[in-house]
């Protein structure tokens, strides 16, 4: 049987030395008793994969709302997209492989139903009564909201977990660090790994779904020098390929030249900067996780396109603001008659204030729940 003290030692011969160790973790809020054969990270793993908000993830938007199809990206399986690129870029740069798959599983449980909509909607409600971005929520659901053990609540992950959770970075993402997390110092290199993987997939699986919608035409992409050389290599090759066939190609292959640059510049960088421990990692003044700058180039027409031609076409644009108009009335319903509550959030009511626990609650929905309850409240034919 292998045991975590041997794991560990596993670590220490094959990570590299700019890699975190586990036994070395900064570790939980709640002191707890190793496990004997699982280390700390792999325990924060399964933890992440058990929970409710882990598994509501199936039900939340990613682009497309849950009932737009069955063949778009969830929540979930943006998440397990994440998680297999990470760990691949981890695996080349010997990084910790298990931190790096507990940060991804974890990255996104604080998001709203219906995606970016759902968080501005609550951004804008609670502008004035304490704030929301999804980083600081997901935290509040693995240290707080989370309710499974008998000694604690939340998960009490690890602090390297949670550290990656409130300091994740993408395009999307507004970061408010707070307390006991170092605001600034930066992230250890398998969180900076997750931040990366999280742009690769949406960008290239988003584009997949934008041309499964068909709300975005392959050729309207020749202008994209990056798109336009991988698909006609392909189409060379394979003539009499389908068009289905010949973009799934391309986006397979888009994010293995995109992967590949990453790998190329990331080890490049910790060679130039003599990168040799995690503490020199930490005082670091820039991501050393990065794209080449010829890469950078070269992805940025096909973000532009993205945001023109996808996340702002018509139909996604009404599809968004209808669902923020349905987290803004369940809002102001539940804030009117907060009497309306399941028992076990309205006995938080008194200890924690309206405005939060009704945050919450809209935050952990699902899609499909969230779009049942509207139905609930406002349709009068419906049985409540």
């Amino acid at each position: 049987m292998l045991t975590r003290n041997e794991i560990e030692s596993k670590e220490e011969k094959l990570l590299a030395p700019y890699a975190m160790r586990s036994k070395k973790s900064g570790g939980r809020d709640y002191k707890e008793e190793e496990h004997p054969y699982r280390s700390r990270y792999q325990r924060d793993k399964d933890r992440i994969i058990y929970s409710r908000a882990f598994r509501r993830l199936v039900y939340k938007t990613q682009v497309f709302v849950n009932h737009e199809g069955d063949h778009y990206r969830t929540r979930l399986t943006h998440t397990l997209e994440v998680a297999q690129i990470a760990r691949t870029i981890a695996r080349s740069l010997r990084l910790n492989e298990d931190l790096v798959e507990a940060i991804s599983l974890a990255h996104d449980l604080g998001h709203t139903p219906f995606g970016h909509s759902g968080e501005d909607a609550l951004r804008e409600i609670m502008k004035k009564h304490g704030g929301f971005d999804h980083n600081s929520h997901g935290l509040r659901v693995v240290t707080l909201l989370e309710k499974r053990y008998l000694d604690f609540p939340g998960l009490n992950l690890t602090y390297e977990v949670r550290e990656g959770i409130i300091k994740h970075t993408s395009t999307f993402d507004q970061v408010r660090i707070a307390s006991p997390f170092e605001s600034k110092s930066s992230s250890l290199l398998e969180a900076q790994v997750v931040d990366i993987a999280d742009e690769i997939a949406y960008d290239n699986h988003d584009l997949e779904d934008g041309i499964t919608s068909d709300l975005i035409k392959p050729s309207s992409l020749k202008s994209i020098g990056l798109w336009r050389d991988i698909y006609d290599k392909i189409k060379a090759g394979s003539p009499n390929a389908s068009e289905e066939m010949l973009v799934f190609q391309a986006v397979r292959k888009l994010i293995n030249r995109q992967v590949m640059d990453l790998l190329d510049e990331t080890e490049k960088r910790i060679n130039k900067y003599k990168i040799m421990d995690c503490r020199q990692v930490r005082k670091f003044p820039e991501r050393i996780v990065k794209f080449s700058k010829s890469m950078n180039r070269e992805r940025k027409p096909m973000k532009d396109f993205l945001m023109k031609n996808l996340y702002n076409h018509y139909r996604v644009i009404r599809m968004h603001d209808k669902a923020r108009r349905f987290i803004q009335d369940l809002f102001k319903t539940y804030i009117s008659r907060p009497e309306q509550l399941a028992p076990s959030t309205r006995s938080r009511l008194k200890k924690e204030g309206k405005y939060r626990v009704i945050c919450d609650y809209i935050a952990g929905m699902t899609d499909r729940y969230a779009l049942d309850e509207y139905k609930r409240l406002f349709e009068p034919y419906e049985r409540v």
